[in-house]
Parts: structure tokens; sequence; C-alpha cells
């Protein structure tokens, strides 16, 4: 997976900082229990990051250079998001329908 460098950024951060990891895992599974699906899941989860990239920007010295060089235009922090997901959660089991035969014995 690759991360665009406002992803990155906000990434090394999180994992630099415990509080904050622990934060983040609790509100990504959090946001996955409530979302119906996939899809919502990764949308609110990255709303939510650009929110806490703007509060950040406010206090962190990492977070207001990379605002002051780029602007305070919106960022994708989507694949960021999807993979918090993939690696913080665990995934919801997929229903398989029976397979045809399955469980009979194999005749010789």
């Amino acid at each position: 997976m690759s991360l665009n460098q406002s992803e990155q950024m906000v990434f090394e951060y999180v994992q630099g900082h415990a509080e904050e990891r622990q934060h983040w895992q609790e509100k990504v599974r959090q946001i996955v229990r409530v979302a119906r699906d996939p899809h919502v899941a990764a949308s609110s989860v990255e709303a939510e990051l650009w929110r806490y990239y703007r509060e950040r920007a406010g206090v962190v010295r990492e977070f207001k250079q990379a605002v002051a060089q780029d602007g305070s235009k919106r960022v994708s922090l989507r694949s960021l998001a999807e993979y918090w997901i993939r690696v913080w959660c665990v995934p919801k089991p997929r229903s398989r329908p029976p397979q045809p035969g399955a469980g009979e014995g194999v005749m010789l």
C-alpha cells in the first residue's frame, strides 16, 4: 500500500504516540461496528482523519509546516483509513452458500 505524504505524516504521528494510537484504534473500530457498509466506514474514518489533520495543524509543528507548504486544501486520507480498517478490525465473516454435494463422501 502506498500512502501520500499527508497520510504518511498522520500515520507516523499516531504510531509515535501511544495514546493517539489507542484513541484511533477505538475510533476506527467503533465506526466499523456502526457502519453497515465497508465503503461507508472508510468514508467516515477518512472524514474523522481530515478533522484530526486540521486540528493537529493548529498545534503540531509537522502539521503546521505541511499546511504552510501545501495550503489548507483538502487532501485524501482514504488509503490510511482503509489500511487502519484492515489492520485494526476483525473482518466480518462472509456467509457462503452451501456447495452442492458438500459433506457427501466421494464414491469410487
